[in-house]
């Protein structure tokens, strides 16, 4: 279990946050989202994406979509040179009372399957309280950025982001001046 990685929500972390999105054509990556994530690429981290998609168990899209979707951001942000090592998501809606929605730890458990990464050495980044959750109930350090809906939500996360920053870009600051102690 050497491998660093920083696990990231997708939807308005890495992305614009849209409504339910299924459709390829409307991924958009945020400003600075490819630039910082390439950073934490060259640290020697591994990225992976852990998100939510209760629009497949609501009936809105199909996982194929999802996929699609997913696909859609990697193509992105491979034009940057950053390589998504795993992308996870929880079809599931809040009422299915599953372990893969976020905050539950599932997301979490099937990157560490599939990547062989201690969460403890980890971050988890994501822009809402679930992903804070994802990150305290697994012993990822948690980073809170203010893009999608992570202005909203810091107050809520005031006692589950060990860190609360501005956007991906700094996010990797904030990495880099610890990989500096």
């Amino acid at each position: 279990m050497a491998q660093r990685c920083i696990l990231l929500d997708r939807d308005g972390t890495i992305i614009f946050d849209k409504h339910y999105l299924h459709d390829p054509d409307g991924v958009e990556l945020l400003p600075g989202a490819a630039q910082g994530l390439l950073r934490m690429q060259e640290m020697g981290y591994s990225l992976a994406v852990l998100t939510n998609q209760s629009g497949v168990g609501r009936g809105y899209y199909n996982e194929t979509s999802v996929r699609a979707c997913n696909d859609r951001m990697a193509e992105l942000l491979a034009r940057h040179g950053v390589i998504l090592n795993g992308v996870f998501f929880c079809p599931h809606t809040p009422e299915d009372g599953c372990d893969c929605r976020k905050p539950n730890p599932g997301l979490m458990e099937q990157a560490v399957q599939a990547l062989g990464f201690d969460p403890a050495e980890s971050y988890m980044i994501g822009d809402k309280q679930a992903d804070m959750g994802v990150g305290q109930a697994t012993g990822a350090t948690t980073i809170l950025v203010r893009t999608g809906k992570g202005a909203e939500h810091e107050e809520l996360c005031q006692n589950s982001a060990d860190h609360v920053v501005d956007d991906l870009q700094a996010a990797a600051d904030i990495i880099q001046s610890f990989e500096k102690n």
